[in-house]
């Protein structure tokens, strides 16, 4: 197991006004993997706001080579809405994929990137977590409270920890839950 573990975590939304950081913290210390200890200084779970995701995908490449200078075992998670305009998920990591290897970014290390792409915006997993249905081909109503945003974050984390069953989860939380056990597979290592 990793000594020193630092997950940054790079997501659509403008500091202070974005439900991202709220659901990732939430989740990531819900689900309590062994390598991310309670204690300070030895592991870091790090959102960083990025507004659009033009501006995410220019700022991936960067924060990867960042990532990778650091040492240790730091992991970068990219959170993405997956918009109208991407069918489908390997749509949307192409786009990130052909930014990085316009940086100088070899497909081995563009492959150590978790991705997470929740449907036109994580509000539909929230629904869907919440309320047990979302319909992804519309977006989920617009969240402003913090908790509905955690109670749905700790459900998600129950469910990858097989405490809780249910029903079928939506493609893009199923895509995006197979990046994290890749994930979780990489850090047992």
């Amino acid at each position: 197991m990793p000594s020193r573990t630092q997950i940054v975590c790079l997501h659509e939304g403008k500091k202070g006004r974005s439900i991202d950081p709220i659901f990732i913290r939430t989740l990531l210390k819900t689900i309590r993997p062994p390598w991310i200890r309670p204690w300070d200084g030895n592991n870091i779970i790090r959102p960083q706001d990025c507004g659009g995701r033009a501006e995410l995908i220019a700022r991936m490449p960067a924060e990867l080579k960042g990532c990778l200078e650091m040492g240790g075992d730091t992991t970068l998670m990219v959170w993405a809405d997956l918009d109208d305009d991407m069918e489908n998920c390997e749509m949307l990591k192409a786009k990130f994929q052909e930014a990085a290897r316009a940086n100088g970014i070899t497909d081995e290390q563009f492959n150590q990137v978790v991705f997470v792409f929740a449907k036109d915006r994580l509000e539909n997993w929230i629904e869907f977590l919440n309320t047990g249905a979302t319909d992804e081909s519309r977006e989920g109503p617009r969240l402003k409270d913090g908790r509905p945003v955690a109670d749905a974050a700790r459900r998600l984390a129950q469910r990858c920890l097989g405490q809780q069953v249910g029903p079928a989860i939506p493609p893009s939380l199923d895509w995006s839950c197979q990046n994290w056990r890749s994930l979780v597979a990489r850090m047992r290592r």
